[in-house]
């Protein structure tokens, strides 16, 4: 069964965009970025995995904003078997969002643990990560 279980937003000021999202609607902080890619938040209501991101770099944000992008970034969805998503991907012409996977080091020999996925674009843009092993914070994977 297909579930969003994951979504990122990109912004200039993480700490103010976490906190709103905190104060507001008592999301919980179960985790603070810091990697080659960005920095930033991983916020949960216990079912789904909000990212909160800064991007360092234009190949990791993988837009033609580059870094300087904000808004909603890109949507996980937490699949049973990546294999057959991925020919359902490649049947419905969506196109390996390579470019960002390289940047991300993803797909490098990585063992599977939470938070890691494979990145597509869907038909109007939307990067898409799509993951067997599901995101911290989610029902599967609760902190």
């Amino acid at each position: 069964m297909v579930k969003i279980k994951h979504i990122a937003i990109a912004t200039q000021d993480p700490d103010k965009t976490a906190k709103f999202y905190i104060e507001v609607f008592g999301l919980r902080e179960i985790a603070k970025i810091n990697s080659p890619g960005a920095l930033g938040y991983h916020l949960t209501d216990g079912d789904i995995n909000l990212a909160i991101l800064k991007f360092k770099n234009d190949q990791t944000a993988g837009v033609p904003e580059g870094k300087e992008y904000t808004g909603l970034h890109h949507i996980g969805f937490e699949v049973d078997k990546l294999a057959d998503t991925e020919k359902r991907l490649a049947a419905a012409g969506a196109p390996i969002r390579d470019d960002i996977n390289e940047a991300l080091g993803l797909r490098k020999g990585l063992p599977a643990h939470i938070n890691v996925e494979v990145k597509y674009s869907a038909p109007d843009g939307v990067i898409i990560d799509v993951s067997e092993t599901g995101w911290a914070g989610t029902a599967r994977h609760p902190r």
